[in-house]
Formats: structure tokens, C-alpha cells, sequence
């Protein structure tokens, strides 16, 4: 795959991700309302999918199963590869004492 036919890939997949992640978010009980648009932030992120791997690698893949197998397989993709590691990475944010809970109590005063 030429780097033109990855980023093209990876755009299409981009799309893809945001779709899931803001149904995906809409439907997470654990996520409240206030925090829906950081947590779409997140789950979008570049920061976020290289920690399963190189970001637009990651996109394109998604694009390619969407191109292949359509909306629902690339949904169970993204279902199998990241949400694990977001919902793993969502508890961790969330236990007491944790440093980003923190600086968010400390930027609200």
C-alpha cells in the first residue's frame, strides 16, 4: 500500500472511529453527560490509538475493514482492538488519588 492509499484509508477510517466512539459514549453509562466531548477526545486521539500502534496505520486499518466488510465489522473491530485499553484507561483516570483527578479538582477552584 502506497503511503497516498494509507492516509486515504486512514481517513475513511478516522470517520468510522468518530462514528463509533460518539454512539459508543452516548451508550456508556460509566461516562457522564459533562464528560461525554473529552472522552470522544480521547477515544479519537492520536495519543490514544498509538498506544495499540502507529496512529494512521491504525486508522487505515479500521478504513480498510469498513471498505471490506462494512459498517458493523468495522465496528467490532474497533469494539475488539480499543475498547479495552479506552475502558481500562477510563477506570484508571477515575481511581481516588489519581494525579489527573487531581489537577482537575485543583483547575476548578
Amino acid at each position: 500500500m502506497t503511503e497516498d492509499e494509507k492516509r486515504t484509508k486512514a481517513w475513511i477510517g478516522d470517520a468510522v472511529l468518530s462514528l463509533f466512539a460518539r454512539e459508543w459514549i452516548l451508550r456508556a453509562p460509566q461516562i457522564k453527560k459533562e464528560d461525554r466531548a473529552d472522552a470522544f477526545v480521547r477515544m479519537t486521539s492520536n495519543q490514544f490509538l498509538s498506544a495499540v500502534g502507529e496512529p494512521t496505520v491504525m486508522e487505515a486499518k479500521i478504513g480498510m475493514v469498513y471498505e471490506a466488510d462494512g459498517l458493523q465489522a468495522a465496528f467490532e473491530h474497533i469494539e475488539q482492538t480499543f475498547v479495552p485499553l479506552f475502558n481500562k484507561q477510563l477506570a484508571k483516570r477515575r481511581k481516588p488519588g489519581s494525579y489527573r483527578k487531581k489537577r482537575r479538582n485543583l483547575e476548578q477552584l
